[in-house]
């Protein structure tokens, strides 16, 4: 069984929108629309469960049947933060399906992640037990503390940015997590499931991802997702070179 997990419970402050950023709409569809729609359309995802802001869970609903996104399986509360809304999730995906499933941690409003690149995740857990989609850094990584001056500056061949989806077993992730939160700290300073799983001693492998996996996070990320959807249509309309989503469809 392969599971996507999808957590969208920022309520859209650096967007500046009104509405959280997951509903923000892109060629007639919001965010969260384009992003379920490449796992409802990739071949190997069996189901889906989104975790998100309670209080919209009535309007997803609407919007997941509107948009027939037939693999949803239940939309459930988040939690307080990312971590929170990731573990509402992964229970609740454990209640149905075996501990030994495959699951994909996506971000809602990550909508540019190519089919090849949740394929690519899925065999990485089969091969390794874990996958994390990451890209070569292409700008220069400096090291701070202070935020005023450069401490270290590692080299670029060797610094990658970590994206979404992350993938795992089911029953060890969520064992992963009920470590960390046995934790005073709990989930400080882990801002994603690789950092998480690295907190506990756990090797991670990474898988390459592919760029333009944007998170939509501010106006200037609206513009740029707005361009690739342009780019596709337009190579999609010339037949400029080989659309990357095709590969994962039915």
């Amino acid at each position: 069984m392969n599971i996507a997990v999808i957590f969208a419970g920022g309520a859209g402050v650096r967007m500046g929108a009104g509405v959280p950023k997951q509903f923000l709409e892109i060629n007639g569809k919001p965010i969260i629309i384009h992003t379920l729609e490449l796992f409802e359309n990739h071949q190997e995802i069996d189901k889906i469960y989104i975790s998100m802001l309670e209080d919209y869970i009535p309007y997803m609903w609407k919007l997941v049947s509107k948009f027939m996104i037939s693999k949803v399986i239940d939309i459930i509360p988040g939690g307080e933060t990312g971590q929170d809304s990731i573990y509402n999730g992964l229970k609740r995906a454990q209640q149905d399906n075996p501990d030994d499933s495959i699951v994909l941690i996506h971000d809602g409003v990550r909508p540019w992640v190519t089919y090849d690149t949740i394929s690519r995740n899925i065999q990485g857990v089969k091969d390794n037990g874990n996958a994390v989609t990451c890209t070569p850094c292409f700008e220069t990584i400096l090291m701070s503390t202070t935020g005023k001056t450069v401490e270290t500056v590692p080299y670029r061949k060797d610094t990658y940015a970590a994206q979404a989806p992350q993938s795992f077993r089911l029953g060890e992730i969520i064992a992963d997590h009920d470590i960390v939160r046995q934790r005073e700290t709990k989930y400080d300073n882990l801002v994603d499931s690789c950092t998480l799983i690295k907190s506990v001693g756990k090797e991670a492998y990474m898988v390459e991802g592919n760029r333009g996996n944007i998170k939509v996070t501010t106006p200037e990320d609206v513009y740029m997702y707005r361009a690739l959807i342009q780019y596709r249509e337009n190579e999609q309309a010339f037949g400029i070179g080989a659309t990357p989503h095709l590969p994962g469809l039915k």
